[in-house]
């Protein structure tokens, strides 16, 4: 398959409080405002090289408006929309924000996405200028601020099928999985469109609930900013939901935490590229550590949580069907475990 999908390019978020998630993201995070319409606010992280990468939409509950992805050309824009209808999925085109002609659609599982070519490159000038001719601006003076968006991470009621769906109709490459210990369920998966471990991540949902998010991340260079971020969070009133440890699939540095409105952020940095054509996914178990590098740690139940609010589990990497026992709900919760 030709190469579709370039990479995220912005999520757009809801939230019951806009202008108390935008302060959050600016005074704690470290974004910056560029825009405000009648209808959302978009922002974006001192390193992403277009207009925003987050949008913050007036909503009655936390959840995910869209996952908005570039494509690799105008051909391909065209091409994906093709290989989405004729999936017997119907979405619609529409003059996109900054972005001109996008495609947005609900996938199989109930999770809208957008498709686009065209965007605003950010040029910025004066002040905020970096000396380094390949930086859209200058290096963010709030501790800890993120560089760029990083990946989304949703929930879903069939992970595996989720995986087929977008690798076949996208050419997403599937990464990794993690199957549990105690019973054949596919609890959790990474995608991704270029050589970073993900910026598509599954976790299973056992609520009735479709088209569900459990987080999305952003980055930082080093792990060391990462830490300084974890201190500025907690120093101004905001808790650390889980980290800072290291995933096992991915190898990434993490940390989460959540905005006003309950939705989970994460932080992360490091981790390995993968640049094999032919990769085929690896299947790990949460006893080898899958979503804990070191297996040291418990991971807290609330993590489970996705967004909007559902009945039945909610399920992540360590949450699990109704119909398979209670104490799989949690498997990191057992100390030691990964």
């Amino acid at each position: 398959m030709i190469s579709l999908l370039s990479h995220l390019s912005y999520v757009a978020i809801t939230t019951p409080d806009v202008e108390a998630s935008v302060s959050f993201y600016e005074k704690q995070v470290g974004l910056h405002v560029v825009d405000r319409t009648d209808d959302a606010v978009y922002l974006r992280c001192w390193g992403d090289y277009y207009r925003y990468s987050v949008v913050v939409i007036q909503g009655e509950e936390p959840g995910l408006h869209t996952a908005a992805w570039r494509t690799t050309s105008p051909e391909a824009l065209e091409e994906a929309v093709r290989r989405v209808e004729a999936e017997g999925v119907q979405g619609e085109w529409f003059d996109g924000y900054t972005i001109g002609r996008a495609y947005r659609f609900t996938g199989p599982q109930g999770h809208p996405m957008t498709l686009h070519w065209e965007v605003e490159h950010h040029s910025s000038g004066g002040e905020v200028a970096s000396i380094y001719p390949d930086r859209p601006q200058r290096r963010s003076s709030h501790a800890g601020a993120p560089r760029q968006l990083d990946h989304v991470t949703v929930a879903a009621r069939d992970v595996d099928a989720f995986c087929e769906w977008y690798t076949r109709v996208f050419g997403f490459r599937h990464m990794a999985r993690t199957v549990l210990d105690e019973a054949p369920v596919s609890v959790f998966s990474v995608l991704t469109t270029n050589e970073k471990s993900h910026d598509l991540g599954v976790v299973l949902d056992g609520s009735t609930r479709a088209g569900r998010v459990n987080h999305y991340a952003f980055w930082v260079d080093t792990r060391e900013e990462l830490l300084i971020a974890a201190d500025v969070l907690m120093e101004n009133g905001t808790d650390i939901e889980y980290g800072p440890s290291i995933h096992g699939i991915g190898e990434q540095n993490f940390l989460y935490y959540r905005e006003p409105s309950t939705l989970r952020i994460e932080l992360n940095t490091g981790g390995y590229r993968n640049y094999v054509p032919d990769w085929q996914p690896n299947t790990w178990t949460p006893s080898q550590g899958s979503n804990n590098f070191y297996r040291n740690g418990a991971m807290p139940m609330s993590m489970t949580e996705s967004f909007p609010a559902a009945d039945g589990p909610s399920a992540t990497e360590e949450g699990v069907p109704e119909e398979v026992k209670d104490a799989l709900l949690n498997p990191y919760a057992v100390q030691g475990r990964g």
